[in-house]
């Protein structure tokens, strides 16, 4: 078994299925900002920063679908499963909504049904519901336990927890003026709920006094963690790994906000007391002219 524990870190494998949806992701996205751009001239120019963006979130989902975190995750261990959620739905989301620019997404805008559709899939309730609904179901054991002795079923619960993250990140990063981003203060209140909302699901596994993933009960062992400690630290990554990256965008929504608030601020003392009297206001000097 300790051999087996270290020949582990170097499996890489992956479905035929999920190479050829991560294969069609970015090669339709490099099909979208390079010939398609320049023959409907949807645009002079892309980011190149936008195109590794991209491409850095498309590499999230590689490494999480292809990589010995994938080969632990279906046969050995809960917590490298909730490790690989962690990267398919709070890493790898943000990046692909960011790498995307508006001009690409647009022309799929055009026919109002399509619009109106975006914009009810994109409304923050919804996106916060549609979430963490897909994400509570998929965590029931029998449910869970299926979708890992059923490859489609499994495939199926990866496709549908991409998709409702990417919703659920849209009106955080979302880079269209048509379907906008919350402002500031919702962004942070927005994430704080997120937050919360997971402490239901990963509460319960995580105070559980027994197992409850039968799956992993009859997993072979290694590196000696017991089913029950396994769950728990799975638990933990997905709540704390969670936890940290929502309190660390919510620092940074802040600073941007205080920011923002700051340079509206110094505009407008400039406007009312003109350029010649700088950002601070009236003089003493000025009121004795």
């Amino acid at each position: 078994m300790s051999e087996l524990a270290g020949s582990l870190w170097f499996q890489w494998e992956g479905h035929a299925g999920s190479l050829l949806g991560i294969a069609l992701l970015q090669g339709l996205y490099l099909l979208g900002v390079g010939p398609l751009r320049k023959r409907y001239g949807l645009s002079d120019s892309i980011e190149p920063r936008q195109i590794a963006t991209f491409t850095a979130g498309v590499v999230v989902i590689f490494v999480a679908l292809t990589s010995p975190i994938h080969v632990l995750a279906e046969n050995f261990l809960f917590s490298m499963h909730m490790l690989q959620h962690v990267l398919l739905t709070l890493v790898a989301p943000p990046l692909l909504i960011l790498g995307t620019p508006d001009w690409l997404l647009r022309p799929l805008l055009r026919p109002n049904w399509a619009f109106r559709t975006a914009r009810i899939a994109t409304n923050p309730l919804v996106t916060f519901a549609a979430f963490n609904m897909v994400f509570a179901l998929w965590h029931f054991p029998a449910l869970y336990d299926t979708s890992l002795t059923i490859e489609w079923m499994h495939a199926f619960e990866h496709a549908l927890m991409i998709s409702t993250a990417v919703l659920v990140w849209w009106p955080i990063t979302s880079m269209m003026p048509e379907l906008p981003r919350l402002n500031y203060p919702l962004q942070m209140g927005y994430l704080f709920a997120m937050s919360v909302a997971q402490i239901i699901v990963f509460g319960m596994i995580t105070f559980a006094r027994h197992p409850i993933y039968d799956f992993y009960i009859n997993a072979p062992r290694v590196w000696g963690i017991s089913p029950l400690a396994d769950q728990q630290i799975g638990a933990m990554i997905m709540k704390i790994g969670g936890g940290v990256l929502f309190l660390s965008i919510i620092i940074y929504i802040f600073f941007k906000w205080y920011n923002s608030e700051e340079a509206l601020r110094k505009a407008d003392a400039e406007e009312h007391y003109g350029s010649d009297h700088g950002l601070d206001g009236p003089t003493l000097e000025d009121g004795y002219r």
